[in-house]
């Protein structure tokens, strides 16, 4: 059920840092919906999609939808706005273990009733979790948009989470955790995040670990699920060919006498971005493997997801490590054959941000493509990209966001985001008129900045932790 940070919707470790909101627009009042009356308002009429509405409902629980009349399918999802950053370390997996665990039933329904309600219509349901947030989500025919409704809202806000289903699903995790040590190439990144950010929440593990999961108790699941699970906390997003007076009217039957059927209050505010998330001093972790192929990262801390200089993040992931044509790809796969896979990438959070190359190659050739790494990381601090690398960065931006607009779970993915972590959505043209204003200058700049830092190295393969050195 669970693909804890390997989501369909989220932006590829390797892809475009995705800009999905950012305006900052006031909306006291939305959100002086109180007083038992639902508040309603037209986002946008978007040229290159439908239009997208907004509901306030009394409890503070959101609903945004997009209206898209030439599909036939519509894709539905609850975001909540908690996620594995949102634990304690004692908690360690809680969310993802939660997020099991909704599955397996509600007073309403069983395990088996869930799943093949919505397979029985050629529909399918998932969900997954972030280091900031979770969802659980169906794409189905447009005329079996009522069922999808009925049956993720139900599952979200009225699971049991029998004893017996906890006992069963932390098998389920634990083997989860143990197949992803068995990939040294997912292994990896959880490692540079450590290097990074420590003991913090952000350097954990999503899935938690064996020795946190093994011990959670069902009381301590509970708490978390009531705690976190509120309707100012929610989001519910849809796209697809929709009415959207319809699908809230449906949102509200559905949740009637559901613990999230509350009284009247105000939709949380999107995570804060002060104060800034604490790093370490840049560091090497290896972790010991007997891999045919080793798996680097290095990197360092960058900007957060509401900085302004995003747009410039965006244009210099794209030319230094964002595809075939990038510096990298072409200086160390195609130039001299020395791994199958090289690509830098931006992660981006509320308050901090990520960013880093990723190289897996033969153990012999570390040290070399480590080497070339350095020296045009080096470089481009020192010197900068070319104004014909920014313009063919640019227009990988654009056409990577808009490309990703085809269907409609990106576009209920772009929804839902844009109301959880920006607070608002940002429209189609001003994000690519945003790209468009990006100037050498703001790349360059940012890119002395990040690139000039001192650098954190994360490794898995055949290695010992005395084989690397942090420069």
């Amino acid at each position: 059920m669970s693909r804890a940070a390997r989501a369909p919707f989220p932006p590829d470790r390797r892809g475009v840092v995705s800009f999905p909101g950012g305006a900052t627009r006031s909306r006291a009042a939305d959100q002086a919906a109180g007083g038992g009356r639902a508040v309603t308002r037209t986002i946008s009429d978007d040229p290159l999609g439908g239009t997208v509405r907004r509901t306030v409902l009394p409890s503070g629980l959101r609903v945004l939808t997009e209206a898209i009349p030439t599909m036939r399918s519509v894709s539905f999802g609850i975001w909540v706005s908690v996620g594995s950053r949102d634990e304690t370390g004692p908690q360690s997996g809680a969310a993802h273990f939660l997020e099991h665990l909704l599955f397996k039933g509600t007073r309403k329904r069983g395990a088996l009733e869930i799943s093949s309600a919505i397979e029985a219509v050629g529909g399918e349901t998932n969900a997954f979790t972030t280091k900031e947030y979770t969802c659980y989500y169906a794409r189905v025919l447009d005329e079996d948009l009522p069922l999808a409704i009925d049956v993720m809202c139900d599952l979200v806000a009225d699971s049991v989470l029998e004893p017996a289903d906890v006992e069963t699903e932390r098998g389920v995790i634990l083997e989860e955790i143990a197949m992803h040590d068995d990939e040294p190439g997912d292994e990896v990144h959880d490692l540079f995040a450590r290097a990074v950010y420590g003991d913090h929440p952000l350097g954990r593990l999503i899935s938690g670990t064996e020795e946190t999961v093994t011990p959670m108790t069902r009381g301590q699941i509970q708490g978390f699920y009531r705690r976190n699970y509120t309707a100012p906390q929610i989001v519910i997003a849809a796209a697809g060919n929709l009415d959207h007076a319809v699908v809230v009217k449906l949102v509200r039957q559905a949740l009637q006498g559901t613990p999230l059927d509350t009284d009247p209050a105000t939709p949380a505010p999107h995570r804060p971005a002060a104060p800034a998330v604490r790093t370490r001093p840049a560091t090497t972790l290896v972790e010991p493997k007997e891999t045919e192929q080793a798996h680097v990262i290095l990197g360092c801390p960058a900007i957060d997801r509401t900085d302004e200089r995003r747009f410039a993040l965006g244009v210099l992931n794209n030319v230094l490590g964002g595809g075939m044509s990038s510096r990298l790809f072409q200086e160390i796969r195609e130039q001299r054959g020395l791994a199958y896979s090289v690509y830098s990438y931006a992660s981006q959070y509320a308050d901090t941000g990520l960013f880093a190359v990723y190289a897996g190659c033969a153990p012999g050739k570390v040290d070399e493509v480590l080497e070339l790494t350095r020296a045009e990381l080096a470089r481009v601090a020192a010197d900068g990209l070319t104004e014909a690398e920014i313009v063919r960065g640019k227009g990988m931006s654009k056409g990577s966001f808009v490309l990703g607009l085809e269907d409609t779970g990106s576009r209920m993915s772009r929804l839902a985001k844009g109301e959880l972590l920006y607070g608002d959505l940002m429209p189609v043209d001003e994000l690519l008129a945003r790209v468009d204003a990006v100037t050498v200058e703001d790349v360059n700049a940012l890119a002395a900045e990040l690139l000039g830092r001192p650098m954190s190295l994360a490794v898995v393969g055949p290695f010992g932790a005395g084989d690397f050195t942090t420069p």
